[in-house]
C-alpha cells in the first residue's frame, strides 16, 4: 500500500497549509532520545527518511531541542537534511522543558523561553520558527500557563515566532491561553482506547477551528519507548494490540500502525497525523495510511476500545 501524504487532505495553522500526514522527529536519534546512554540510530539513516519523507508530500515536521541523544540531535538532521528548505514546509517545535548535555531534565521559567526559542533557530538554521508549542509540564497540569504563554506571545510579536500552539494542555488552560493569543494547534497524547476527557479536547479544538496533533498515536501505552516490536504485524497474538485493531488490519491487508493512524485520521479534518521512525520501510507505511478510510462499522469497533 503505497500513496503520496496529500491523499489525507490539508488543513491550516494559521497562514499555513500543511498536508494532515506529518513527520514526528523524535525518533530519528534512536530509541533512547530521552537518555543518556547509547543509541542505535544512523546518522545517514536518518537524513535518508527525512528527505524521503518530503518526498513522499511530508510538508508538516514536529520537532524539539530537547530530541537528541549522545550523538545525534533531531533538530540538527533536520537542517542538514533539508536545508535550504522547501517553501511548502512547516517546522513545529515546542519549549519549556529542556534538557542539558548529560540527558537531565529541566524547565524553563518565562524569561528563559528566549534562550530555548533561540537554541530552535540556530539549530534549524532558522530567522523564524513556524509554530511553537508551549509543552505543558504534568506538575502543571492543572495550574495557570498565562506567564508562559504569555512570553511566547511577546516573542511572536518581536519577530521571532509566527505562530503559537500549546501542548498537553487542559480544555481551561486552552482557554487561558486563546485569552492571550490565537493559537493554532493542540498537541495532546491521543489514540484508539483513549479516555473520554482527550476526546473531549479534540472535540473543542474542532469547534473552534484549531488543528488537533496527537502524539503517541500509534505507540500508544508504550508512549517514548514506541509500539510493541508485532504491534505492526497483522497477524498472531501477543503483540499487544486489541484483537479489533489485529482483525481489522488482516481484513485490510494493512500494519495495526495503519489501522491505528486511519483511526486518528478520521476523527476529524482538523486532525493532523505525526508519527515518527527512523527507518524507511515503515515511513513509507506511516505515509500510506493517509490513504486508507476505514468504514463505519470498522470505526466503531475501534471507537469502543477502552
Amino acid at each position: 500500500m503505497t500513496a503520496h501524504t496529500n491523499t489525507a487532505g490539508t488543513w491550516t495553522l494559521g497562514d499555513l497549509t500543511v498536508n494532515r500526514v506529518g513527520f514526528g522527529a523524535m525518533r530519528l536519534t534512536g530509541r533512547a532520545a530521552f537518555t543518556s546512554t547509547g543509541d542505535g540510530a544512523s546518522r545517514d539513516r536518518s537524513i535518508a527518511v527525512l528527505r524521503r519523507a518530503v518526498e513522499l508530500g511530508v510538508n508538516h515536521i514536529d520537532t524539539a531541542a530537547f530530541y537528541f541523544s549522545p550523538r545525534l540531535s533531531a533538530n540538527e538532521l533536520i537542517n542538514r537534511a533539508l536545508a535550504p528548505y522547501p517553501d511548502d514546509l512547516v517546522i513545529t517545535t515546542k519549549v519549556w522543558p529542556g534538557r542539558d548535555p548529560s540527558g537531565e531534565w529541566w524547565w524553563a521559567t518565562p524569561g528563559q523561553l528566549r534562550g530555548q526559542v533561540e537554541e530552535n533557530l540556530r539549530q534549524l538554521g532558522r530567522d523564524r520558527l513556524d509554530v511553537v508549542n508551549l509543552r505543558v509540564p504534568p506538575s502543571e497540569r492543572t495550574g495557570s500557563i498565562a506567564a508562559h504563554f504569555g512570553a511566547l506571545a511577546d516573542l511572536r510579536d518581536a519577530g521571532l515566532i509566527r505562530h503559537l500552539g500549546v501542548s498537553n494542555v487542559t480544555p481551561a488552560q486552552l482557554a487561558e491561553a486563546r485569552g492571550i493569543a490565537p493559537v493554532v494547534c493542540v498537541q495532546n497524547p491521543y489514540g484508539v482506547g483513549s479516555p473520554a476527557g482527550q476526546r473531549e479536547l479534540l472535540r473543542l479544538c474542532g469547534e473552534q477551528g484549531i488543528a488537533f496533533v496527537p502524539f503517541f498515536a500509534i505507540a500508544g501505552a508504550g508512549r517514548e519507548a514506541g509500539a510493541g516490536a508485532t504491534s505492526g504485524s497483522t497477524s498472531g497474538s501477543g503483540s499487544g494490540e486489541p484483537e479489533a485493531v489485529l482483525d481489522i488490519a488482516r481484513d485490510r491487508g494493512v500494519t495495526a500502525a495503519q489501522v491505528r493512524l486511519a483511526w486518528t485520521l478520521g476523527q476529524g479534518a482538523h486532525v493532523l497525523a505525526i508519527p515518527g521512525t527512523g527507518d524507511p520501510a515503515h515511513l513509507e507505511e506511516n505515509v500510506a495510511a493517509g490513504a486508507l478510510v476505514l468504514t463505519e462499522d470498522e470505526m466503531k469497533r475501534l471507537d469502543a476500545i477502552s
